[in-house]
């Protein structure tokens, strides 16, 4: 049996992020809510590649050559990469395909495979890293509800429209 039912709500807030992403202009998505925070369009990009990182580079999941991070380990937006911006049509491409990603691990990933542990070797000698599968996909959810409520606050403060993650 997967673990979609556990994660029931997920693909409704991805629908609902990307579906105001969409209607902000690239102006909008270039706002900084305060010197020290990303633009949106960085908080955006971020959030869909760090899906992308923790599912196919750390999960060994297939599929980030299908989105716009097939290099997610060393290029991310805001993390590593604030010079390619993303307007609003690429933002929901990129959400849409990483959330691909993500469907396929709620539908095959079954409550056995959540125990499993699963390594990373970093490249610059740190220790490796290990997790549980139950504890990326927990990892993955919970980065996008904080980045969801990270944006809500900045486009509050804007005057701009918020995702309505509960309808």
């Amino acid at each position: 049996m997967s673990v979609r039912e556990a994660f029931s709500v997920w693909p409704d807030y991805n629908r609902r992020l990307g579906g105001l992403v969409g209607t902000l202009t690239d102006e909008q998505l270039a706002l900084c809510p305060s010197p020290e925070r990303w633009p949106l369009w960085a908080t955006v990009g971020h959030l869909a590649c760090q899906r992308v990182f923790w599912l196919c580079v750390f999960a060994g999941e297939p599929g980030a050559e299908a989105t716009p991070f097939p290099d997610s380990g060393h290029s991310c937006p805001g993390d590593e990469d604030l010079e390619r911006f993303f307007d609003g049509a690429a933002l929901v491409e990129a959400l849409d395909s990483s959330f691909r990603i993500v469907e396929r691990c709620l539908d095959h990933w079954t409550w056995d495979m959540l125990a499993e542990e699963v390594r990373l070797r970093p490249e610059n000698g740190e220790p490796d890293w290990v997790h549980t599968r139950g504890w990326v996909l927990q990892r993955v959810f919970s980065h996008d509800v904080y980045h969801c409520a990270e944006l809500n606050e900045a486009l509050g403060a804007l005057g701009l429209p918020q995702i309505d993650l509960w309808g």
